[in-house]
């Protein structure tokens, strides 16, 4: 039934399917900063987002696509070893601004084990950002490197890794 005076419609995000205002709330009321890790079938995006009234708050970001315009990345954007490089990028960003440690939103994804998702997190947490995780999510370092796709993404993987780290 639609309709009469106990009827509530719900929010248009919500209706949607696009946002979990129950997982939202619960990450809100941790008061740190949001690891917010996005992805499609060509990028990556990571953002740290900090809540305010007026609309949240983006103190750092990066998008895979970055690796290809500034450090010569040779390979696909959407894969494991991409998500790494960018949760690298993202979290230099985000320690250069005196972020120290945040929570990881993965919107309504599903947690899958090993994903791209938890690869992003694998490389926030190698810069050193603080994040609850459990390891058993986290992918292992030969999907990182990218054996699974060919054996010479790991050389460059491990320049542009030194070079972002070193900037």
């Amino acid at each position: 039934m639609k309709q009469g005076p106990r009827y509530y419609i719900k929010q248009r995000r919500r209706r949607e399917g696009l946002t979990d205002y129950r997982k939202r709330l619960k990450l809100l009321k941790s008061r740190k900063i949001r690891i917010v890790v996005r992805h499609s079938l060509k990028n990556i995006r990571i953002q740290f987002i900090e809540y305010e009234a007026t609309g949240d708050k983006i103190l750092a970001s990066a998008i895979s696509t970055e690796l290809i315009k500034n450090y010569n990345w040779k390979y696909s954007t959407s894969t494991t070893s991409a998500a790494y490089l960018t949760g690298i990028l993202a979290a230099k960003r985000a320690l250069d601004k005196g972020i120290k440690e945040g929570v990881l939103d993965i919107g309504r994804r599903n947690p899958v084990t090993g994903s791209k998702i938890f690869a992003a997190l694998k490389g926030v947490l190698d810069v050193g950002i603080e994040c609850p995780h459990s390891n058993d999510k986290l992918p292992d370092e030969n999907r990182i490197k990218g054996h699974h796709l060919n054996k010479k993404i790991e050389t460059q993987m491990n320049d542009i890794k030194n070079k972002i780290i070193g900037d």
